[in-house]
């Protein structure tokens, strides 16, 4: 199979339109009423590394599906959401994500410049998967 445009040029589309957040300003903005910290990966890594304490846990592949009031997988822990930030394991997934958002018309929405990787390069904390 021959693709014209791989997952690099992707993300770097989407780079260009998402605002990345320093973990240092995420630290500090998921603390703030409205604002939702969402974690995008796969249950397996959530288990396996933690999480930032507070975040919503949602599987990548859903959350164009719990996100959407229309949905029948809608998830009401976004009805109070004024700001979302996303994060992923490097900040690939998460600013594909936050770009798809965008085009639903979320306007409030960034990322993790570096994922979780980076957050924990910082020293930042993390809470262990339930």
């Amino acid at each position: 199979m021959k693709i014209s445009k791989g997952y690099q040029a992707l993300v770097a589309e989407a780079e260009r339109s998402v605002l990345a957040h320093p973990a240092e300003e995420v630290d500090r903005q998921r603390h703030q009423n409205g604002v939702l910290l969402v974690d995008l990966r796969d249950v397996r890594e959530v288990k396996r590394e933690g999480k930032i304490p507070g975040a919503l846990h949602v599987p990548r592949g859903m959350l164009e599906f719990w996100i959407d009031p229309q949905s029948p997988y809608y998830r009401r822990e976004f009805d109070a959401a004024e700001a979302l930030i996303l994060y992923c394991n490097k900040g690939w997934r998460s600013a594909l994500a936050a770009k798809s958002l965008q085009e639903m018309g979320i306007t409030e929405v960034s990322h993790l410049a570096g994922g979780l990787e980076q957050w924990l390069a910082e020293g930042r904390s993390i809470e262990r998967a339930e």
